[in-house]
């Protein structure tokens, strides 16, 4: 009797131990291992980005994702050009990669981003057919579409503006400033001169002449936004292209400060987000994308005034669209370049503005 009673006991304490082996590795197997206490082990994203709006993007984007994942993010700040050298030279375990579309394409012709898998984010559902994939189907979205227009001190111009040719008016030499050919926003400048040259279809040498017989009257061509509005507030500039959402910045230093859509047309600037390739936290990341394109975060950016917001669900008073770039019917408008083709011209077009223009 006893024996029986012993034996039945080592069976089940056998029993128990293979049974709690096979439980920890199916859940070794299913991702995250448990730490003590049963705890899912935190896992930590990666995210490369430009750190504008720092405070609010920790309040209102991160956290609350932090939260509901588990998950601790880090970010890698810095301009586009240097976040990409470093992802292209692999020092750097970056998950996921905001980047304009300009500089997202370059990431794509590289080869370092993963194919998205559109089926973990159902909000793009909800976005603009222009920002689902500007870059192609296999890519990251554009999270935010901004307007390139031209902003100008009246009191200081002399006079209205209202297209991209009243930039090369001779009552404007020596109060204008343009972005330089290597910025998100320089080849847009290229196609700008096309126009103004009168092509009706994109015409490099006629905008390279036109250009050129701006240059004596540009006082510096700016490569941060910065720059920009520090000539405004110095008296430096008077008008000059730059994205509508940092008008703000320049009229919280020149109140008189206006900002147009020209009459040819404002252009697009799309800033993306991919996942870099060989990211251990793909569906992670794609997750992340998913909330970063809900309602929810999009309004609170727009709100805001961080970013222009792509969810065609987000409601905006007149007040708070203020300086956005908002609504179906601005956005549908906008010009919008191939970015492939921008990317293919690139370096010849630094060549020739470097030889031809700036010289």
């Amino acid at each position: 009797m006893t024996k029986r009673w012993i034996t039945g006991i080592l069976a089940v304490a056998l029993t128990g131990s293979l049974l709690a082996g096979c439980g920890s590795a199916g859940q070794q197997q299913g991702g995250a291992a448990e730490g003590q206490g049963g705890q899912q082990e935190q896992r930590t994203l990666v995210i490369s980005t430009w750190g504008f709006a720092e405070d609010f993007f920790r309040k209102e984007v991160y956290e609350p994702f932090e939260k509901e994942h588990n998950v601790k993010i880090v970010l890698e700040i810095g301009n586009n050009a240097e976040r990409l050298n470093k992802v292209r030279q692999g020092s750097s375990n970056v998950d996921l990669m905001y980047l304009s579309d300009y500089y997202a394409q370059q990431g794509i012709e590289a080869g370092i981003f993963e194919k998205l898998d559109r089926s973990r984010i159902p909000n793009l559902n909800e976005i603009y057919e222009s920002a689902k994939a500007p870059l192609g189907e296999d890519y990251g979205p554009a999270y935010t579409i901004g307007a390139l227009g031209i902003a100008y001190d009246p009191q200081a111009a002399g006079r209205e503006i209202k297209s991209w040719k009243d930039l090369w008016s001779p009552d404007l030499a020596k109060k204008i400033t343009m972005p330089n050919i290597t910025s998100t926003s320089g080849p847009m400048m290229v196609d700008a001169a096309s126009i103004v040259s009168g092509s009706e279809a994109f015409n490099e040498d006629q905008a390279f002449a036109k250009l050129k017989e701006l240059n004596p009257g540009v006082v510096k061509y700016y490569s941060k936004t910065s720059e920009f509005v520090n000539m405004f507030a110095q008296g430096e500039a008077a008008a000059g292209p730059i994205m509508e959402m940092y008008v703000k910045d320049l009229q919280a230093a020149v109140p008189t400060a206006k900002f147009v859509i020209p009459e040819e047309g404002a252009y697009a600037i799309m800033n993306t987000v991919n996942v870099v390739k060989g990211s251990k936290n793909k569906e992670l990341a794609e997750g992340f994308i998913n909330w970063h394109l809900s309602k929810e975060v999009q309004e609170k950016l727009a709100k805001g005034r961080i970013d222009s917001p792509v969810n065609k669900n987000v409601q905006l008073s007149a007040e708070e669209a203020q300086g956005i770039t908002y609504g179906a019917e601005v956005v549908d408008k906008l010009r919008k370049l191939d970015m492939k083709f921008v990317n293919e011209q690139l370096k010849n077009w630094i060549d020739r503005f470097n030889r031809e223009v700036s010289k």
